[in-house]
């Protein structure tokens, strides 16, 4: 392999490497935030009620699915 080729090459994997290290700490960035949000979230007044009704509506969505898809079962 041409030595051209191969600096090309490794311009190209040091650029990589650039970018894979900005997208973790991107991430990390991110789980921070996503962290410190809930916790304010949690501090408010309302988040029992708030976490009670997203409890029934999700038990809502589960068994209507489930009669949906109970419902296809019989029809075949």
């Amino acid at each position: 392999m041409k030595e051209s080729k191969l600096i090309e090459m490794q311009n190209k994997v040091e650029t990589l490497g650039q970018v894979a290290q900005k997208l973790m700490m991107e991430v990390q960035q991110l789980t921070q935030l996503s962290v410190g949000t809930l916790k304010t979230i949690k501090l408010m007044p309302s988040y029992g009620k708030a976490i009670k009704k997203l409890q029934e509506e999700i038990t809502k969505e589960s068994s209507k699915r489930e009669e949906a898809k109970t419902g296809r079962e019989d029809s075949k």
